[in-house]
């Protein structure tokens, strides 16, 4: 019976586009996961997702009818931002992001609250903050734009995977050797802040950082190697993101909390996994 509900919702072109959105932004996400967790800076994404959250708020009150055309820039300048403001001795990269991230969120919020046109600000934050079901209604230009976007994030990571993995172990050693340490966390910084825009509509602001970090982390209790805990994350991320918007298909559920709680019962399964292997 839900194999048929499941083929009947399958039927329509709006939920083909979310599951292949889904598939591609969790892909994306994972990638980088990895590198976020071993250079200790995992709460990049919540920080870049709120200051995502203000520039929503900016376009809706100018009354910009393409969001991405405010909210990528802004994003990848915060990302730009934050890696520079991190390398401050003054202000490490911690206090950094949870000065940028609270900012943002608030400035967002006020604006939503003096300017919105919408009768209903409150559901407004909510779906913006914890996803909503514009996945299910996403637009043929839409699906291309994020396919584009998915194809130059994993080109870039494949292109600079040495590289990354160079700075992601040992910044001193690459800088060292004559690598320029600075430019390619930039490129990491500006991937980033791609992703987190791609997932707004997925999971929602407040979510992300489960989306980037616990397939890293369920990947970590199974593997060892760099390559070999990417890969895993990956393929991770992509079966995880896929049940969960299957589930919350067919259960009526919402789409980002349902697809962290998957991502959560599989770190469960890893960890568990890794301790009897130890």
């Amino acid at each position: 019976m839900s194999l048929d509900i499941l083929m009947r919702y399958l039927s329509f072109p709006a939920v083909r586009y979310a599951l292949i959105v889904g598939v591609l932004i969790s892909l994306c996400s994972s990638l980088l996961g990895v590198t976020l967790v071993l250079k200790r800076f995992s709460f990049i994404g919540d920080g870049l997702s709120h200051v995502a959250f203000g520039a929503i708020a900016i376009a809706a009150v100018v009354g910009l009818t393409d969001e991405m055309l405010l909210v990528l820039p802004i994003t990848i300048l915060s990302a730009i931002l934050l890696l520079r403001t991190g390398q401050n001795a003054r202000i490490k990269g911690d206090a950094a992001i949870a000065m940028i991230s609270v900012g943002a969120l608030a400035v967002g919020y006020l604006l939503m609250n003096l300017f919105s046109k919408s009768s209903n600000i409150s559901g407004d934050v909510c779906s913006t903050l914890f996803g909503s079901t514009s996945i299910l209604t996403l637009t043929r230009t839409e699906v291309w734009l994020c396919v584009v976007l998915s194809v130059i994030v994993v080109a870039a990571f494949l292109f600079f995977y040495h590289k990354i993995f160079a700075v992601t172990f040992d910044e001193s050693f690459a800088r060292a050797t004559g690598t320029p340490t600075g430019a390619y966390n930039l490129i990491i910084a500006v991937i980033i802040a791609v992703i987190i825009v791609l997932a707004m509509n997925l999971v929602g602001s407040l979510l992300i950082s489960a989306l980037v970090i616990f397939p890293a982390l369920s990947a970590m209790r199974l593997y060892k190697s760099f390559k070999a805990v990417t890969i895993c994350s990956a393929i991770l991320s992509v079966i995880c993101s896929l049940a969960g918007m299957l589930v919350s298909i067919l259960g009526g559920t919402p789409v980002g909390a349902t697809i962290v709680a998957v991502d959560i019962v599989a770190f469960a399964v890893c960890y568990g996994a890794g301790a009897l292997r130890r």
